[in-house]
């Protein structure tokens, strides 16, 4: 039976079947969890969920005459069992919840939340597999949920965060960053929800069998050796293996996480597909994996400028499909946010927010003047704006000018 209780009155032994609230809110990747120990337990009641649904067939039972010290300082109604229609009260709560637009700065803050937890989600998720354990991918419904409803507040906030990566932090934040850019691209292919829920879920668990590669190869600090990579060329079939072990992972997720390594060519890995015969959802996994990939600092190279890094992409013949690939940049911008562009003013600037109307009349901070090689008065301009005269010139390498933290101007770090 499934039972409502506050989150005051959990003790050890108990299963907790959901916990209420939002996904950002409650400390596990999984929304399912035995409470097996103290440290599971001070996790909870440490968290701002203040109830969850527990199920008595898999675990203690409750009862509001056995209140712990905590929870007998609640209101009788908030302590009251009473089963629940957990699902159905579920879907309604996603679809009531609020996807009203709102501005790119109102949504970054939130976007930066669903990573710092989508990361810890992948990172729990990797360690279990490491030690064996079968998994409930459930909870990564969740994060995908909380992904979409972002984008439809805001396109592009979360799709700029995703790029933002601490070296040591890559291997994790990069299966949230796929994640976001395929929900992202799924949207913008105008694909059905539950195809927009498969994509979000296929970037989660594109990179799985990476869980099971040699530590000291896949977070060694340099370029690898042939050896070395012939090694990892074989983390898709491993997660493709480890998912096939899962239930009811769908058809798409599984097709991505085997070919996101294919190209239209014919020279990708591990089959060698070409053409149609790699599924849609595949080729759009490989666009998004690509990107995230070279627009991340690694611990043996920096990132790309994102506007330069689909410049290198467009170059790529073979690759990728041509009409996602033109999709995926209409979805980004020409000029992403983060990137350096020059004015015709001869100042320096960083992309801070898409004008969706005019791909090419972006928002901007301009801080620098390439004539006087110097600091400028940090300015904000909307290109868009009746009676503008600035306008991008050209983009710029970051590489080749002396700036640190350019990702300050748009993400307040």
């Amino acid at each position: 039976m499934l039972k409502k209780i506050p989150t005051a009155a959990l003790r050890k032994g108990m299963f907790v079947d959901q916990f209420c609230g939002s996904w950002l809110d409650h400390p596990f990747w999984t929304r399912k969890v035995l409470i097996e120990d103290d440290k599971t337990l001070d996790t909870i009641l440490k968290s701002p969920i203040t109830e969850v649904v527990i199920d008595t067939g898999k675990g203690a039972d409750w009862t509001p005459g056995e209140l712990t010290e905590a929870a007998a300082e609640l209101p009788k109604q908030a302590v009251e069992a009473d089963p629940v229609p957990v699902t159905e009260r579920q879907s309604a709560e996603v679809a009531g919840a609020s996807t009203a637009a709102v501005s790119f700065e109102g949504e970054l803050q939130r976007a930066k939340a669903i990573f710092r937890n989508g990361k810890e989600a992948v990172r729990s998720m990797f360690q279990e597999v490491r030690l064996g354990k079968a998994l409930d991918g459930e909870g990564l419904l969740d994060l995908v949920e909380d992904m979409n409803r972002s984008l439809a507040r805001n396109p592009h906030a979360l799709l700029s965060v995703a790029r933002i990566k601490h070296k040591d932090e890559y291997t994790y934040l990069h299966s949230v960053a796929v994640a976001a850019l395929m929900v992202g691209l799924a949207r913008a292919a105008d694909q059905d929800e539950a195809t927009v829920r498969d994509a979000g879920m296929a970037g989660l668990l594109h990179d799985l069998g990476k869980a099971v590669m040699p530590e000291a190869v896949l977070n060694k600090p340099g370029r690898l050796t042939d050896e070395e990579y012939d090694i990892m060329r074989q983390h898709p079939m491993e997660g493709y293996k480890l998912l096939q072990e899962w239930q009811d992972v769908p058809p798409a997720v599984l097709d991505v996480c085997l070919h996101h390594h294919e190209k239209m060519d014919g020279t990708g890995y591990p089959e060698r597909l070409a053409g149609e015969d790699i599924s849609l959802m595949s080729r759009m996994g490989a666009i998004c994996d690509v990107y995230d990939a070279i627009t991340s600092n690694r611990p043996y190279k920096a990132g790309w400028d994102p506007s330069e890094s689909l410049s290198r992409m467009a170059s790529w013949k073979g690759h990728f499909d041509l009409t996602l690939f033109q999709l995926f940049v209409r979805m980004l911008g020409i000029y992403p946010v983060g990137s350096l562009v020059r004015l015709t003013s001869g100042r320096l600037g960083v992309v801070v927010e898409q004008n969706p109307t005019a791909l090419l009349l972006p928002r901007v901070r301009v801080f620098y003047s390439a004539t006087l090689r110097q600091a400028v008065p940090v300015t904000l301009i909307d290109l868009a704006e009746a009676g503008q005269p600035e306008r991008i010139i050209g983009r710029e390498d970051p590489e080749q000018w002396p700036f640190k933290s350019l990702d300050s101007f748009w993400a307040g770090d």
